[in-house]
């Protein structure tokens, strides 16, 4: 018992101090509600994929209705509601609800916004599962109070300020660095966490990068050490995200072919003095 009793009060003061205070409940709330979001859309997807469960797609007149859609409105109506809310924390705590579903139903289908094509289930696709889990991370990050160059001046004379300037122009910059030699998920992460990009951009960059495009053209030495080191990543790396994310979005299906058209149907035709066949459409006799 005297343990609960002081459990309890510790808790009560780490969720006033940490999340009421310090306001990090409306992110901790996007974080959740993104990870869920997305995590119940792929469940969801997975079972409609395999005519399994109650789900269907939905669909409007014939045209089938992407989850995007609703996630770009709700994304809009939370971003607005946690603009206009101004410091209520009842208002930015909904804010964060609506964003994070929002976002996760967005980032599902982020593939299909690059590509302007229907690659959900196709390779191309998986960018959407790796830009979701980056965002998660960077939010999760965010909600865990990393705050993105959150360095204060010590204080309020000239140098300290100076001293300020400094570092975040440094942080910047190796944020900037990071992003030229190809290390997008890296530098993302090393915008919360600066030793991450202060190493990442010290290392060799990825072979076809900006940076190698450009500083790598004559040293062919150091872009033959590049690519041996990003070979050596990629074999290690590779089949452990592909594993990653074929757990969680599912491994890549074949799309059925289409059905035939009512009033065509499918035969062979051999070409004379050939050995080679090709199928065509033909109308249906009947």
């Amino acid at each position: 018992m005297p343990a609960a009793h002081t459990t309890h009060p510790q808790l009560a003061g780490w969720w006033q101090d940490t999340m009421i205070r310090e306001g990090r409940l409306p992110m901790t709330l996007a974080f959740a509600s993104l990870l869920l979001t997305f995590l119940i859309t792929r469940t969801i997807t997975r079972l409609i994929r395999a005519g399994r469960g109650p789900f269907r797609n939905l669909d409007s007149g014939g045209v089938h209705i992407h989850h995007v859609v609703p996630g770009i409105v709700l994304a809009l109506i939370g971003g607005f509601v946690g603009v206009g809310s101004g410091e209520y924390l009842v208002g930015r705590a909904v804010a964060g609800v609506l964003l994070g579903i929002g976002a996760g139903l967005v980032l599902d289908e982020f593939g299909m916004i690059v590509h302007l094509a229907d690659v959900y289930w196709s390779e191309q696709g998986r960018i959407s599962i790796e830009a979701t889990v980056l965002t998660i991370a960077a939010v999760g990050l965010a909600a865990s109070g990393f705050v993105p160059f959150d360095a204060k001046p010590e204080g309020d004379s000239v140098d300290d300020r100076v001293v300020w300037v400094i570092v975040l122009l440094l942080d910047l910059a190796m944020a900037a660095v990071t992003f030229a030699k190809g290390k997008v998920a890296t530098g993302v992460i090393g915008v919360f966490i600066p030793i991450v990009n202060i190493v990442a951009a010290i290392r060799l960059a990825r072979p076809g990068s900006p940076w190698a495009r450009r500083r790598y053209r004559d040293r062919p030495r150091k872009l033959r050490r590049a690519q041996a080191r990003a070979a050596r990543h990629d074999a290690r790396w590779g089949p452990v995200r592909r594993r990653f994310e074929d757990t969680i979005a599912g491994s890549l299906i074949p799309t059925p072919p289409a059905p035939t058209p009512p009033g065509e149907a499918r035969r062979r035709v051999t070409v004379t003095g050939t050995r080679h066949t090709w199928t065509r459409r033909a109308a249906d006799p009947n």
